[in-house]
Order: C-alpha cells, then sequence, then structure tokens
C-alpha cells in the first residue's frame, strides 16, 4: 500500500484490497507487475508477426471462430468485439460494484498472461483511479467466457463509446469525460479487447463487496445475540468452549470465543449445575435450556463463518487468477486455448453464501420475534414499548418489516448456478450464471442488514429496559451508545423507517464499526 492507495505485485489481492477500492482507494501495479504484462504483450505480437493460429487474434469469436481473420483487420476485430458484446440492459452496476469490477479486471491482467497492450490496460487503470465510471447495464451475462457484457461496456467506455460517470457528475458521453481527462480514445489491437472482456472480473469483483459485507453482517449478529442473551436473562452454560473442542468445526470454535470475548465472561462462569432432590417432583420457573435461538448460537453462526470462510478462498483464489482465453505463459512458447473464463468457482460460492446469508437473517427474525413477544421476552413490554403500552405499539411495525424482508428473502432463494441455458449458437452449450448469483446474493445482503438494523434496535432498547446493568458487557455497552448516535430511544410512537435504513447504513460500512466488532480484536 502506497498512502491512500494499494499497490499490487501479483498474486497478492485480497478481498479487504477490493472494498477498499470500491470504496475509493486508488490503485497501481509494481514495476515487476509492469514488467509481465509487457512481457506477455511482446510474445503476443511475436506471435502475430510469425502469423499463429490465435483464437480472436486471428480467427472470429465463439462459433464464428471458423474464421481466418489477418493482421490487416486486427484493429477493427477488437472494435467489433466490443461493439457487439455492448449489449447489456437494466439499471447499471453501482459505482462501488463498477470499481471493484475494474480493480479485478486490472488484477487478473497484472498477472502478465493475458497480452494485453500496457497502454490499454494504463487507460483501465487511470479511469479507475480519476473516479471516472463507465456505465454499466447489470443484466445480460450469463459467466461463461466470463463477464463479456459488462466489460464489454467498460472497454467501450475506454474506446469513448457508451457513458461515464465522472466524480459526481450524471453520466456523459465517454468521449467528453475522455477529452476532459486528456485521455485518447483507446484504439485496441492485437488481444487487447478480447483481454479486457473475457474474463470473471465483474462476478468476482461484486463478490469481494459480498464477501466482506456477509463477515461484517455475521460480527453483527454475533453482538446482537449476545445482546439478547443479556436482555433475556440468557444461560451462556451452551457457550462454553467445550462444545467446540468437542465438536471442531473451524467457525463454531471462533463464535464459542467470539461469543466468550462479547459477552465478558470467564469460561468456569458459564456453568450453571444444580442438585436435585432424590423426591422432588416440582415445575421449576423457568426451562434449564435457552431456546435454539440463543442455544444454538455457535453452531448456526459458527456454520455460516465456515461457508464464508469458504467463499472468501474462493474468491481470493479468482483475484488473484488468469481468467481470459487464450492465455500466454511466459513458461511456454505458445498460446494456451482452454477455459480459464468459466466461472463456476465463483457461481457456487455466491449460492452458498446466499444460503448463509439468508440463514443469518431467519436467526435475526426470530430474535425479534422473542424480544417483541411479552410471552418469550422475560417480563419485558409487548414490543418492547417504552411507555403506555396499547397507546404505543413499539416496534410492532418494525417486526413486521422485519418478517417481510425475510419473505422477500426467500422469494429469491434459487440458486443461480444451477440455471445454465446454452447459447451462442450452442458453444456455450453449459454455463454457469455466476455474476447473477453475485447479484442476487448482494441484495440479500442488502435486505438483512435492514433486518439486523430493526435487530439492533430492538436489542438496545431492551437492555434500557431491562435497567440491569450488571448485565451487560463492555462490548453491548459499546453497541448501545453506537446505536443512540443514530436513533434515540423508542420512548412513543414514531415513524422508524429512517432509522432503520440509517442503522443499516451504517452497520454495512467498515469504518463505522464498533471497535469490539474490528478485524483486530478477534484472534481469527
Amino acid at each position: 500500500m502506497t498512502g491512500d492507495g494499494i499497490r499490487w505485485h501479483g498474486q497478492d489481492t485480497t478481498t479487504d484490497d477490493l472494498e477498499r477500492i470500491a470504496l475509493g482507494a486508488g490503485l497501481s501495479l509494481s514495476q515487476t507487475a509492469w514488467t509481465r504484462i509487457g512481457g506477455s504483450h511482446e510474445r503476443l505480437s511475436r506471435y502475430q508477426d510469425e502469423q499463429r493460429l490465435i483464437y480472436g487474434v486471428t480467427t472470429g469469436y465463439g462459433p464464428l471462430a471458423d474464421t481466418l481473420v489477418g493482421g490487416d483487420h486486427s484493429e477493427a476485430l477488437q472494435r467489433n468485439l466490443v461493439a457487439h458484446l455492448s449489449a447489456g440492459v437494466g439499471d447499471p452496476l453501482s459505482p462501488q460494484q463498477t470499481r471493484a469490477t475494474m480493480a479485478a479486471r486490472v488484477s487478473a491482467l497484472g498477472l502478465g498472461a493475458s497480452g494485453i497492450a500496457p497502454a490499454a490496460l494504463d487507460q483501465l487503470l487511470t479511469c479507475l483511479n480519476a473516479g471516472a465510471l463507465p456505465v454499466v447495464p447489470a443484466m445480460g451475462t450469463v459467466g461463461a467466457s466470463g463477464d463479456l457484457t459488462p466489460l464489454a461496456h467498460i472497454a467501450g467506455a475506454l474506446m469513448g463509446k457508451g457513458w461515464i460517470r465522472h466524480g459526481d457528475r450524471e453520466a456523459e458521453p465517454a468521449a467528453t469525460v475522455l477529452q476532459r481527462l486528456e485521455l485518447a480514445p483507446l484504439e485496441p489491437g492485437g488481444k487487447d479487447a478480447l483481454a479486457l472482456v473475457n474474463g470473471t472480473s465483474a462476478m468476482t469483483g461484486i463478490a469481494a463487496l459480498n464477501d466482506r459485507l456477509a463477515d461484517r453482517a455475521l460480527r453483527w449478529s454475533t453482538l446482537i445475540t449476545v445482546a439478547h442473551a443479556q436482555a433475556l436473562r440468557g444461560r451462556r452454560e451452551a457457550w462454553h468452549s467445550t462444545f467446540g473442542k468437542l465438536r471442531p468445526h473451524p467457525g463454531q470454535q471462533k463464535l464459542h470465543q467470539w461469543l466468550g470475548i462479547l459477552d465478558d465472561a470467564p469460561p468456569d462462569a458459564m456453568t450453571d449445575e444444580a442438585r436435585v432432590a432424590t423426591d422432588a417432583l416440582q415445575q421449576l420457573s423457568a426451562p434449564i435450556q435457552d431456546p435454539y435461538s440463543l442455544r444454538c448460537a455457535p453452531q448456526l453462526l459458527g456454520a455460516v463463518a465456515d461457508q464464508i470462510d469458504w467463499h472468501t478462498q474462493i474468491v481470493t483464489t479468482e483475484l488473484n487468477s488468469v481468467t481470459d482465453n487464450p492465455i500466454l505463459p511466459d513458461t511456454l512458447d505458445q498460446a494456451l486455448h482452454g477455459g480459464n473464463f468459466y466461472g463456476q468457482h465463483v457461481a457456487l460460492a455466491s449460492d452458498a453464501l446466499a444460503n448463509a446469508v439468508i440463514t443469518l437473517a431467519v436467526h435475526a427474525e426470530r430474535r425479534i420475534a422473542r424480544l417483541a413477544n411479552p410471552r418469550l421476552n422475560q417480563e419485558l413490554p409487548a414490543f418492547l414499548t417504552g411507555s403506555e403500552t396499547g397507546l404505543h405499539s413499539g416496534f410492532m411495525g418494525a417486526q413486521v418489516t422485519a418478517s417481510a424482508l425475510l419473505a422477500e428473502m426467500r422469494t429469491q432463494a434459487t440458486p443461480a448456478s444451477i440455471q445454465s441455458i446454452p447459447t451462442n449458437g450452442d458453444n456455450q452449450d453449459v454455463v454457469t450464471m455466476g455474476t447473477i448469483g453475485a447479484r442476487r446474493t448482494h441484495h440479500l445482503l442488502a435486505l438483512l442488514y435492514r433486518i439486523l438494523a430493526i435487530d439492533a434496535l430492538m436489542a438496545v432498547q431492551a437492555l434500557e429496559l431491562r435497567a440491569e446493568p450488571h448485565l451487560r458487557s463492555e462490548a453491548t455497552v459499546q453497541m448501545m451508545a453506537w446505536v443512540r448516535t443514530r436513533s434515540p430511544a423508542l420512548t412513543s410512537d414514531r415513524p422508524l423507517s429512517e432509522d432503520i435504513e440509517t442503522t443499516a447504513d451504517a452497520m454495512r460500512c467498515p469504518w463505522t464499526m464498533p471497535s469490539h466488532l474490528g478485524f483486530s480484536h478477534y484472534a481469527d
């Protein structure tokens, strides 16, 4: 990293890096990376001089690869590729998703096996760092030969075609923005256009953002679960680390540790053993075990943690991979034709993460329901009304919203990765739908954060109504203060829409997290 920016050397890109760049950090490549890029372009130029048969350079595309295209038509071939692929539709990707896509493409091309001209890659990098973001329609890719359609809209903008949003301005013709930046429109030759469009960078960039959002959602869910246990006088024996030692899934072991830290509970304080007289036959005031939403928190949240870790592994590997075709490795004196553009890894990982995200939402909705129900919330007022229950309805409406959000998430639970539809003249006879999967997961995360916001507002209200400070840990006290800077206590009925949205937006942001949820707090 250099200053406020990030410098990549190759095979060192993380999902944290992608998120930082998506949120505005600059990006540069090391001299080592530029040397690799230059070397691959020199290899391609030599192969062209030798009139070698190379897909997309001396042939047509897709099922039209049986057409030989001589060097006199090289530039037209590359221009036409971008033109015919620029057929995306629908609302554009968000600025953050566009930046993540551009950065993911830089990472793949920076590995130096794609043959792109250094000037072409520099055009992409310059626009990214200048905040000149192509308008990229979100729909139109099947994730098979990578993300051809969205990446074509990015490549087209570098060529002065299409539209660009520059800074805070509205979308303008791309040529106008390039002129403002004193950049000549890119004139792709060789393999430039094919290298820019033929890869998994849209699905991978969006998946990298999902990865960090899911990790934060898990941390928030863990902290809110602790707040619920404190407000409901839960029995934390079930959180004892011995359970994780005897069932050693890494995620479950992690969650036993997290819950213990956030609850400020030493392991020997988690047990509550009692004696039973031989002739005893009496009704206890409460069961000796809590409902599953509290008792099974290490197992439920731990399984989610394992899914997120797997997703991180897949996406990190993809970020540090060459994902186009053909490739020009420096270990062989030839162009290799294959399928590294095929997005199945990211597609399956995105669908698995979507299931984990919905699981977090189910858990949060059940926590909300328990706090709202006077038969289950340990003598707290119904719907956590601050005063005059019945005249005021407290969080009744917010609970209904949480139920509706969960229902909406469940309607979007169908996996994308199984939706293969043959296309491209049956050349692409199996496709991954990886970008649809990543976009779907991104939308599910937006809904989850709203449920978590409602959950946090209610958990804090419950702790305040309980008025037993000795039940609170340092982490939940910090959480209460964090929430109250964004939403005052609900002492009488008022509209909560803005409170929910403001809190959800703040929860999504890595820079506003309470220190107890920071990446350095846990021994991950």
